[in-house]
């Protein structure tokens, strides 16, 4: 499975494999008889049934979790929506590569490999206020990029990201996709002043009023998003045709799955969103998409940092279902 289009991205998404309704109708059965009141560990269970399906396994274990951040500079810095210069993005992958940032720490304490993909740093996208951000070319590109990063070994994906300026690209994408004004989507991002703030918000809405004829969600990708977001919806999508589950990061990843979503309903069904962020209209984002966070810890740091965190919530899910006893297996009464 490949594409070197926009239209083939299209047609892979529209026929993706669906979860496993045997491996759900097992995992459902053995959780109904696990050594526990019914509904004892809440969202736990969902969570352990939901993975068994994409898993194709009734007692999954996961063992192989990957996190991959994708960098990418965006020509939209140029107007002064961040509060740091985009020379930032080049220093940042210099310290995931060296293993400093604060996504490396907790790759490492949760057992995921982690992996760095920089797009073309030195090529910022366009400034989407005067134009598309990307051509179709380099959309596709830096969509492939995503894809061919996935390991189809991994039993977990989180992608992450770095850009600076991408915060302002999110918010755009958003209005676009889910409607309302550019101030209703635009946050402090890097944590940008007043006067910042309002530049950063009139920025979105110029590029708003520049691309009303986008027409779904890859299409809005490429005229408003950054090739960093593109990598990730890149591997998101190669995860869900590879089955593999995906904890979703914060606002700027979550943009970057609605415009999955946004071209094939149901493309994010192998997906749970890992946290709600500090940025302001994550929480809206969310909950158009229908994704209840796993934790609400403040976070806005970005780097799939909130979603690498959520890989404890899942794998202590996965331990319980996969590893308690039956009432049978324990020789205790289930009344």
């Amino acid at each position: 499975m490949s594409f070197d289009t926009l239209d083939g991205l299209r047609a892979l998404l529209a026929d993706m494999p669906v979860a496993d309704d045997a491996a759900v109708a097992g995992a459902t059965e053995r959780n109904g008889q696990l050594t526990k009141p019914p509904g004892a560990l809440g969202r736990l269970e969902d969570l352990a049934i939901w993975y068994a399906g994409w898993r194709g396994d009734a007692r999954p274990q996961i063992s192989a979790p990957q996190v991959i951040v994708f960098a990418g500079n965006h020509g939209v810095a140029a107007r002064g929506v961040s509060a740091f210069p985009p020379e930032v993005t080049v220093q940042m992958v210099a310290n995931f590569e060296h293993g400093g940032a604060a996504i490396n720490q907790l790759a490492q304490a949760f057992g995921a490999r982690m992996d760095v993909v920089a797009l073309d740093l030195d090529v910022p996208t366009a400034d989407f206020t005067t134009g598309p951000a990307m051509t179709e070319v380099e959309a596709v590109a830096a969509l492939r990029a995503g894809w061919d990063a996935v390991d189809a070994s991994t039993d977990l994906l989180v992608v992450g990201e770095m850009g600076i300026g991408n915060t302002t690209s999110a918010a755009a994408i958003a209005a676009r996709l889910f409607g309302g004004v550019a101030g209703d989507w635009t946050g402090r991002g890097t944590g940008v002043a007043d006067d910042a703030l309002a530049l950063k918000t009139q920025v979105v809405d110029d590029g708003l009023a520049a691309h009303g004829a986008a027409t779904d969600g890859l299409d809005v990708l490429m005229r408003l998003g950054g090739r960093e977001l593109a990598g990730m919806a890149g591997a998101m999508a190669r995860a869900r045709a590879l089955r593999i589950p995906v904890i979703m990061d914060g606002f700027i990843c979550t943009a970057a799955a609605a415009c999955l979503e946004k071209t094939v309903a149901g493309a994010l069904d192998h997906v749970v969103a890992g946290h709600q962020s500090a940025e302001g209209a994550h929480g809206r984002m969310l909950e158009a998409l229908g994704k209840a966070p796993l934790l609400s810890l403040g976070l806005r740091l970005g780097e799939g940092s909130g979603a690498a965190l959520a890989i404890g919530v899942l794998k202590g899910a996965i331990a319980c279902h996969s590893g308690m006893s039956t009432f049978a297996e324990a020789g205790v009464s289930d009344g």
